[in-house]
């Protein structure tokens, strides 16, 4: 096992076992287990959820200590990671991607006295909790600004696997663009990873000599803004802010934080008064934000943005009011109507606008 793939104490939490006796240490710090999926780095998914964890490190202090392990396999490693986390003390364990779901479960049934919590997932137990992000509302946004500033009305979108989650991100940015600009199409390559810098760079880049003046990614890496600086083109950043990777292309970017809520779980769970639910949470509830707007974006389109984001947080908007089309043509949801979250959970489809065709999955 390299040491990358070791349980990894936290700064803060090594500074205070060597501070305090071994036996006070036990006694009042609770652990706190982290399962990443990609690489920490300086950007996207799993960075997020880090800078979440030394948050919430920094509001809770000595009452608790946290490890993680990063770059955790969606498969039998996920399980003996999760497990081991449980059998080794810890009373908490998030586990930060959609594939880890069926071993949560599996493990949370083994450790009842363990609490759980599932990113991206929608299965709940006793003792195992999920929680998620609406990123399809700055996907909308994003959509939004592209539509205005895409010249060749092509946009390129690199998605890591055809699953709900991806598929609102995909339809809302889509949704976004074509209510500016209806000559609009999206364009999607699938990498078929969460995190694989090469893969996803290498579909930006078809993309792009596609046509697509403006690229987007539900992946983890960096590599399509890169591509979209190298290229010229525009790009939107996903999961963090990106611009410092591409400070010409990066129009924005949808970001996702996690620190109130991991800090107000393990409150809850200290105080014994967790209860497992079902949380996804948006712009009114400050889990998603847009990344600081590139000046060349013009000050209407700004404005309109603003507008509409004020519109997300007052709840008066939703990125899936109907009518709701689907690409072949069929009505999804009909005027007046809003898709309510389990058709949205259950997402299968491409909205008009999308010209790439869903893989078949059956």
């Amino acid at each position: 096992m390299t040491d990358r793939r070791q349980f990894m104490l936290s700064a803060s939490a090594a500074a205070l076992a060597a501070a305090l006796p071994g036996s006070l240490l036990a006694q009042e710090a609770t652990r706190i287990g982290f399962v990443y999926v990609s690489p920490i780095g300086d950007a996207g998914w799993t960075f997020q959820h880090d800078e979440a964890r030394k948050e919430m490190e920094a509001k809770l202090g000595n009452s608790i200590q946290t490890k993680y392990v990063e770059n955790v396999a969606e498969g039998a490693d996920a399980e003996r990671v999760i497990r081991e986390f449980a059998a080794s003390g810890s009373k908490i364990v998030f586990a930060t991607s959609f594939g880890y779901m069926n071993y949560v479960e599996r493990v949370a049934r083994q450790f009842p006295n363990v609490t759980f919590l599932h990113a991206t997932g929608y299965k709940s137990g006793k003792n195992f909790g999920h929680y998620n992000a609406r990123f399809y509302e700055g996907r909308y946004l994003n959509g939004v600004i592209a539509g205005r500033m895409t010249k060749s009305n092509i946009l390129g979108y690199v998605g890591a696997f055809p699953i709900p989650e991806v598929l609102q991100g995909i339809n809302a940015f889509t949704r976004g663009a074509r209510s500016v600009n209806p000559n609009v199409e999206v364009r999607v390559i699938w990498a078929n990873s969460w995190y694989d810098p090469g893969k996803e760079r290498e579909a930006a880049m078809t993309l792009i000599s596609q046509g697509a003046d403006v690229v987007t990614q539900h992946t983890d890496s960096t590599a399509v803004v890169q591509a979209a600086e190298e290229r010229g083109v525009y790009a939107f950043g996903y999961h963090s802010d990106m611009s410092k990777y591409g400070p010409r292309a990066h129009l924005t970017a949808t970001t996702h934080h996690w620190g109130d809520f991991y800090v107000r779980t393990v409150r809850e769970v200290l105080a014994g008064t967790w209860k497992p639910e079902s949380i996804w949470g948006g712009f009114k509830d400050d889990m998603v934000r847009l990344a600081p707007l590139n000046p060349a974006i013009p000050a209407e389109v700004r404005a309109e943005v603003a507008q509409i984001e004020e519109q997300l947080k007052a709840g008066s908007f939703h990125p899936f009011a109907g009518p709701v089309i689907d690409q072949s043509g069929k009505e999804r949801l009909s005027a007046g109507a809003v898709m309510d979250d389990v058709a949205l959970g259950k997402m299968d489809f491409f909205v008009q606008g999308v010209a790439s065709r869903l893989p078949n999955t059956r």
